[in-house]
């Protein structure tokens, strides 16, 4: 089944790895942006299955972002999917405190993402 997927991240090799992991091995519609301002345009114009989103930006970070997404009337319901480098544990359990469907780690293996992502979105049997 093919799904509509932003990918939010602020460095472009992994905006373009995981456009390519997720449209090649995944077969899904991809777009993409390069902060939370852009991701925030994007989804005020197109309505997307889900959002991965980079949680270390600058200027407006993933949980500055989420918390945007959430409070839009055309937004609120999206799924979104924190993507990480380096976090220790005790950041993990917060992140999971939040109205996310779940973190993946950075760096990822563009082969499995597309799996990994439709596990904690539920898109498909673990």
């Amino acid at each position: 089944m093919t799904k509509t997927i932003l990918v939010v991240d602020d460095e472009e090799d992994i905006r373009r790895l995981a456009q390519i992991s997720l449209t090649r091995v995944g077969g899904h519609e991809v777009l993409t942006a390069a902060s939370g301002a852009e991701c925030l345009r994007v989804l005020e114009e197109r309505r997307t299955d889900a959002v991965l989103l980079d949680v270390m930006m600058p200027v407006l970070d993933g949980t500055e972002t989420l918390a945007r997404i959430r409070a839009g009337a055309k937004t609120h319901d999206i799924p979104v999917v924190f993507m990480t480098a380096g976090v220790v544990e005790s950041d993990m359990a917060r992140l999971r405190t939040l109205a996310i469907s779940g973190v993946l780690n950075k760096p990822f293996d563009p082969l499995t993402l597309p799996h990994q992502l439709g596990e904690v979105l539920g898109w498909v049997e673990p």
